[in-house]
């Protein structure tokens, strides 16, 4: 724990579990104070606790992003909580896997709605403070659009688009000031990964273990990665000494992308 990040404040949207989570507690631990984001009240809080406990201030916010009004009023929150803002992790949204010709419209929108236009809203919305305290702004992609599948055609699409948005955005922030910068991870140890873990237990017959270990060598990676792996690159992108990388799209994945396995249980 050290203060890199002391007197820096941040809003992590999908904080309550899992990456987001992660990232908020990785980034307290660095001196921030945070705006919590996500669905679920009690995990938000359970979230800022902890981040309490480190000695910084946080601040929980319920919304659920895909309506309309609520980048908006998640924005009005930040600004009667703590007035300013310097990092804005845009890491909200999971979409799910689905048979193409079986997916809905609404699905899509779904899928749009939550992890490419309330990051959209959300970066427009806040930019003015961004731009004040030159700030930063990363987006928790993902390398489904490197390596698109048919049953991941939303999640795919979703991540290209964003990953355009965030490049062209990267533009404007050399002339403001803003950096900007994309972090897309690959298979990282989180409740959606051990939900994919039994599936492959029960297809396979094998045991946890063995199981893990099978899916690795499917995918031809160094091994799983972590929610603190994933964290740790946000807080050294953001920090002073990461301040150069802008405009980038950084894979942290095992050499999951290229070429790419993808198992028939994903």
């Amino acid at each position: 724990m050290n203060d890199e990040l002391s007197g820096k404040v941040a809003l992590v949207t999908g904080s309550s579990r899992g990456i987001g989570r992660g990232i908020a507690l990785e980034l307290a631990a660095a001196g921030c104070d945070l705006m919590l984001t996500g669905r679920d009240t009690a995990a938000l809080e359970a979230v800022a606790a902890e981040i309490r406990s480190l000695g910084r201030r946080a601040s929980v916010h319920a919304a659920d992003l895909t309506a309309s009004t609520e980048p908006a009023v998640l924005a009005a929150a930040l600004d009667k909580a703590f007035g300013r803002l310097d990092i804005l992790i845009n890491n909200a949204g999971a979409v799910r896997r689905s048979n193409f010709f079986e997916t809905s419209d609404a699905e899509w929108q779904d899928g749009f709605a939550l992890k490419f236009f309330a990051h959209v809203k959300l970066a427009r919305l806040l930019w003015p403070k961004l731009k004040a305290s030159g700030g930063s702004v990363i987006a928790i992609s993902g390398i489904g659009a490197r390596a698109p599948v048919p049953d991941y055609m939303i999640g795919a699409s979703v991540i290209g688009a964003s990953l355009a948005f965030m490049k062209a955005l990267a533009e404007i922030g050399k002339r403001d000031g803003v950096q900007v910068n994309t972090v897309n991870p690959g298979s990282v140890d989180t409740d959606r990964f051990r939900h994919r873990l039994t599936r492959i237990m029960a297809k396979t017959g094998l045991e946890q273990e063995a199981a893990i270990e099978h899916h690795r060598r499917e995918l031809d990676i160094t091994r799983f990665g972590t929610v603190e792996d994933v964290a740790g690159l946000v807080r050294f992108v953001v920090s002073p000494r990461g301040r150069w990388i802008h405009g980038s799209a950084l894979d942290i994945d095992g050499g999951q992308v290229g070429p790419l396995r993808m198992s028939v249980y994903d």
